[in-house]
């Protein structure tokens, strides 16, 4: 019984991940399409997906809940914090050592299984 607990509540935690990050990017598509066009909301879409780099998703994710859809200012950074949250240290870091070192101390992660 206490298994089955933790997975059910596993499972769940993984869905509302995967809603807020599927909102998140929706949001960050419109807001982009809606001031850039949809050009570059695409190619924003490649570059989050593809190098990991969510900053322009975010900054599209607020423009698109304050503007596109609408929302007060407040309400739409709240919507936009999870995902700066996990992008602000990750950045401030690469600023603070490429100041002190004159590297940016940036590698991408190493990959869980190689293609060969």
């Amino acid at each position: 019984m206490r298994g089955t607990m933790k997975i059910a509540v596993r499972i769940l935690a993984l869905g509302a991940f995967l809603a807020i990050v599927m909102s998140q990017m929706t949001a960050g598509y419109a807001g982009i399409a809606h001031g850039m066009g949809p050009s570059w909301a695409c190619v924003a879409i490649f570059v989050a997906l593809y190098f990991r780099f969510t900053l322009p998703i975010s900054i599209g994710a607020f423009y698109g809940a304050l503007v596109v859809w609408e929302w007060h200012w407040a309400l739409a950074f709240l919507f936009v914090l999870p995902g700066l949250v996990f992008v602000l240290p990750g950045a401030l870091k690469a600023v603070f050592s490429l100041v002190t070192s004159g590297t940016s101390g940036l590698t991408r992660a190493t990959p869980i299984c190689e293609l060969r």
